[in-house]
């Protein structure tokens, strides 16, 4: 047993159950710093979007609380993370600091200058898996490549050792003889100036807590179904436990393990595995097409398109509602969420960074993977992307999973009365974006 404290510095990973970096810094006994450094922007070019600080605000409340019963506490600082985590191993006497990864590229490049100065300060830098189920860089192809499709890298994640059982929640934390200062979570600006967040009030509840709720709830009543309601809006038959797993209140590994056997969620997992090995891999994704010859496509800047698509004032009621409920709910169904971006790039064929960066700030579960993965996938530039020629039609859309037109009144209620008419209409836009991808292809 060490008098000397360890620092354990919750970046993303707020949840004290199966959380690797915690674990490592309880079986060395020492007493236990949890921290948390806000420092977006080290984060550039993505730092949090305001839907997204919304939701880590509450987090941060809820872990906060969550320490205190184990007899602990948060301490929280503003950055840079390097000088932050230095300075309070030097006011705690602290000889290691743990923390699990993260894969983004610019989280990539901060944990290397972290593990670098700590350890020219004769600190240990104990970083640890605990974002995903697979380490990037373990799940490659016969030529040891990573996958550009998604069915043989789920067939090459089946084949791996399974994913270790997920481990409690410590009983109690070991306090130091006395606690740093720390930040008021409150004066770290997260909350909006001005109060839109009324919806995700309504709609969510961050935290730890929250997570293990939801995702009992979704064992309950949800899984047994999930493969024949997960594409329909109007069914609650999804887990909605993407911004939990965003924020690290629940683990992949918990989320394995209890969905085992449910081959067809357990594909949804391992779909966000698929997107942060591909951003690992090819970093320069978040902004370019994986598809080089992309770069080339005729894509038209119209300022009004776009402000009637993020409002969801486009006349076709299925991309409105699902728009609608982004801003309402900072979330929105899976299949709204294709349909919405495929109208956006190949409808209006407006640049899909555009709708990436819009998805950024409304989404409360904005994963820098996830999203550009999901965007190039809809603008057929990415990896396992849709072929560009095959373009929505929202109205058979609409018929096909809002057949009763449930999810489309609860979002667009004036639809029987002063709806607006389409702002493109769907065989013309069909055939330019046809044209268009055959420049491109002329070009290339």
């Amino acid at each position: 047993m060490s008098d000397s404290p360890a620092l354990v510095w919750f970046d993303r990973d707020l949840r004290l159950a199966d959380n690797p970096a915690l674990a490592r810094a309880v079986a060395q006994k020492s007493p236990i710093v949890p921290v948390f450094i806000w420092a977006p922007e080290e984060e550039s070019p993505w730092p949090p979007g305001a839907a997204s600080r919304w939701w880590l605000h509450q987090s941060l409340q809820a872990i906060a609380a969550s320490l205190a019963k184990h007899g602990s506490k948060l301490i929280v600082r503003r950055g840079p993370t390097a000088e932050a985590l230095l300075a309070l191993a030097k006011e705690t006497g602290a000889k290691s600091v743990f923390w699990n990864r993260r894969y983004e590229p610019a989280a990539i490049a901060r944990d290397t200058e972290i593990e670098c100065r700590l350890r020219d300060q004769r600190i240990a830098a104990g970083s640890c898996p605990g974002n995903l189920l697979f380490e990037p860089g373990t799940i490659l192809n016969a030529g040891g490549k990573p996958f550009q499709v998604f069915t043989p890298f789920w067939r090459a994640c089946l084949a791996m050792p399974a994913p270790a059982q997920p481990t409690l929640a410590p009983r109690r934390l070991r306090a130091p003889g006395k606690w740093p200062r720390s930040v008021a979570i409150s004066a770290l600006g997260l909350l909006p100036r001005s109060d839109w967040a009324a919806g995700l009030r309504a709609t969510w509840r961050p935290g730890e807590a929250g997570a293990s709720r939801q995702m009992k709830a979704f064992l309950r009543r949800g899984m047994a179904s999930y493969a024949a309601d997960r594409d329909r809006p109007d069914h609650p038959g999804t887990s909605r436990l993407s911004p939990h797993l965003h924020f690290g209140e629940i683990s992949a590994r918990q989320i394995w393990h209890a969905a085992k056997g449910a081959e067809s969620y357990m594909r949804q997992i391992a779909w966000r595995e698929f997107s942060a090995h591909l951003l690992f891999h090819f970093p320069h994704t978040s902004r370019e097409p994986l598809r080089p010859q992309f770069r080339s496509f005729p894509w038209r800047m119209d300022a009004k398109g776009l402000a009637a698509w993020t409002r969801g004032q486009t006349g076709y009621p299925l991309v409105d509602a699902g728009m609608r409920e982004l801003w309402h709910t900072g979330w929105m169904h899976n299949r709204v969420r294709m349909l919405a971006a495929s109208f956006l790039v190949k409808h209006l064929m407006i640049p899909w960074q555009e709708g990436a960066a819009w998805f950024w700030d409304t989404l409360v579960d904005a994963d820098l993977a996830n999203n550009t993965m999901g965007w190039q996938w809809s603008a057929g530039c990415g990896a396992d992307a849709a072929p560009y020629f095959r373009i929505f039609n929202p109205a058979i859309q609409a018929k096909k999973f809002d057949p009763d037109g449930d999810y489309i009144r609860r979002w667009v209620p004036e639809l029987e009365k002063n709806y607006t008419r389409p702002i493109v209409e769907h065989d013309f836009a069909r055939k330019r974006a046809l044209a268009s991808l055959a420049k491109m292809k002329r070009q290339s």
